[in-house]
């Protein structure tokens, strides 16, 4: 499987296409959970939310206490994973991660802004107390196929106005990733562009979590690992590479 892996330099954000050597194993062996039935989507709001944990306590919590036991004293997760907030994509359920494995945020696009003190500050708690205090060994970045939030950072013109409060200025962490995109793919379908601007993004993504001195560290110390991935729904494809 091709990968992307990104380069170290700052103004070469975007990456060249290799085959990485090995790759983090982040899918776990798990049963399959499908997409509510039709019955439960017709179902009352609250009542589908009390439906569906019934059926995971009988059939997931009260079968498997030897994964839920040992959670109820803390958590070591291995991963810390960024992905989009699209209710298309959960990453729990794409990549078989169980409770306990993966310290999860999701937010627009699967965005990561530099370490700022006085912006971001969500993101950059949950970051350093993942690295800090949970000890993650790996930082993983997903982006996925048809992204809305990736289309309106693609759609947005110079000096219009935003359409919403929060979307646009949100989106614009990934400007680096968009300005190579149409620079380089200026004759590209705007499709096309959107789906290579989906991993491009992720690379964005990768570097400003390098801005962050814990980071950075475990790194350099070979205690961390930067993996970037992109989820195809679309063709049912899961790609990852390398930082």
């Amino acid at each position: 499987m091709s990968a992307l892996a990104l380069r170290s330099a700052p103004s070469s954000i975007i990456a060249s296409v290799r085959t990485p050597a090995r790759r983090p194993r982040l899918i776990s062996n798990a049963a399959p959970v499908f997409a509510a039935s039709t019955a439960a989507v017709n179902m009352d709001p609250v009542e589908r939310l009390q439906s569906g944990f019934k059926q995971f306590k009988s059939e997931v919590y009260d079968k498997k206490p030897e994964l839920f036991e040992p959670l109820k004293e803390g958590q070591a997760p291995t991963y810390m994973v960024f992905a989009c907030s699209d209710s298309r994509c959960c990453p729990s359920v794409t990549l078989g991660l169980k409770p306990g494995e993966a310290f999860t945020v999701r937010n627009i696009a699967a965005m990561v802004p530099p370490y700022d003190k006085t912006k971001y500050t969500g993101i950059g708690s949950a970051i350093e107390y993942a690295v800090c205090a949970l000890k993650v060994k790996v930082l993983t970045v997903i982006g996925h196929s048809r992204c809305g939030g990736i289309k309106a950072l693609l759609s947005m013109q110079d000096g219009a106005a935003d359409t919403f409060h929060f979307v646009e200025d949100w989106v614009r962490i990934g400007f680096l990733a968009k300005k190579k995109v149409v620079t380089e793919y200026p004759h590209t379908p705007f499709d096309d562009q959107c789906t290579i601007l989906e991993k491009e993004a992720v690379n964005v993504s990768l570097y400003n979590l390098l801005t962050y001195p814990w980071v950075k560290e475990g790194v350099a110390a070979g205690t961390l690992k930067l993996v970037g991935g992109h989820y195809d729904f679309v063709k049912g494809v899961f790609t990852t590479w390398e930082k």
